[in-house]
């Protein structure tokens, strides 16, 4: 069988992403929207209902906009903004989240991609509140490093600018002000009732993103690795690793993958939990294509491996 996809937003970093990971599936036809009529509503709505999926890679206000065109439709609307990630009427798309996840995104025909640093963060934080082993109201902080294609078209110019200024040659921290819009789904997903003390950092590599929270906790590195690995176990994208024998972590091995990897490292009680992701993989266009994949009823790795 062949699907018709619709991308809103083409022509954005995640919709280039999106298209380029779609355009070598034989099962996958791509409805193209004409360039003078980007911005028109009617052609808009005349190909989004007309998708049997439509992704919405567009800012917040334009996504919910579109999703208003969707009703009384049976497309399924795969969201990559912020709007819908918090919305009761909508499936949060990690089928890693819980046991529960994957049917509720198979079964859903309104899901919203998880945020790049958010996945990391909730696939680390999620198991420990909910087994009980950190509690719901635990004080965390969370170190984020990210390729700057995370920031879109405005960003990536600057990075690849000729001649760019010295400062987009060193690490540099962002939302400072602890506004970061992925903090929201952070706390409502994990099932914390405060907030973490959150530093992204933007890094001079286009892709690529390593999630740290440090923990004082009462357990090993080996025994947190162990509880990991139950929780994760059978998942074809989160996996956990052994400590690395370099000593050291890096932030652009999954690049190009849709995969998530766990580390645990430390001792005496102080443990680092990281997670590294590609943030246009799983942590954005990857991740919308596995729930494509689960919510028309396909193998849930085409496309991604």
């Amino acid at each position: 069988m062949v699907y018709k996809v619709f991308i809103d937003g083409q022509e954005g970093t995640t919709g280039l992403k999106l298209a380029e990971r779609l355009a070598a599936r034989e099962d996958i036809e791509i409805l193209r929207i004409d360039e003078k009529l980007r911005k028109d509503t009617d052609e808009r709505k005349r190909l989004i209902r007309e998708a049997d999926v439509a992704f919405l890679c567009l800012p917040d206000a334009a996504a919910k906009e579109a999703a208003e065109l969707a009703n009384g439709g049976d497309t399924i609307i795969i969201d990559s903004s912020t709007a819908h990630r918090t919305h009761p009427d909508w499936v949060y798309g990690l089928p890693e989240l819980n046991h529960g996840q994957r049917g509720r995104v198979a079964q859903s025909k309104r899901i919203s991609v998880p945020g790049c640093h958010a996945t990391g963060f909730i696939c680390l934080i999620a198991p420990l509140v909910a087994e009980g082993v950190i509690p719901n109201d635990a004080q965390l902080s969370c170190f984020s490093l990210t390729g700057y294609s995370g920031g879109g078209k405005k960003m990536i110019a600057q990075y690849e600018a000729e001649g760019r200024e010295d400062e987009f040659s060193s690490p540099r921290p962002y939302a400072l002000a602890q506004s970061h819009k992925h903090l929201p789904e952070m706390v409502y997903h994990t099932g914390l009732s405060v907030k973490p003390v959150f530093l992204p950092v933007v890094e001079d590599n286009f892709a690529g993103m390593l999630v740290t929270v440090p923990l004082h906790i009462d357990k090993t590195a080996d025994e947190l690795r162990q509880f990991y690995r139950r929780c994760y176990a059978g998942e074809r994208f989160v996996t956990v690793a052994d400590s690395p024998a370099s000593g050291f972590l890096q932030m652009c091995g999954n690049v190009g993958t849709n995969e998530l990897r766990i580390s645990v490292e430390g001792g005496d009680g102080r443990i680092t939990l990281s997670a590294m992701l590609d943030n246009l993989g799983k942590g954005s266009s990857g991740a919308a294509v596995q729930c494509m994949n689960i919510a028309l009823g396909i193998d849930e790795t085409k496309g991604l491996v």
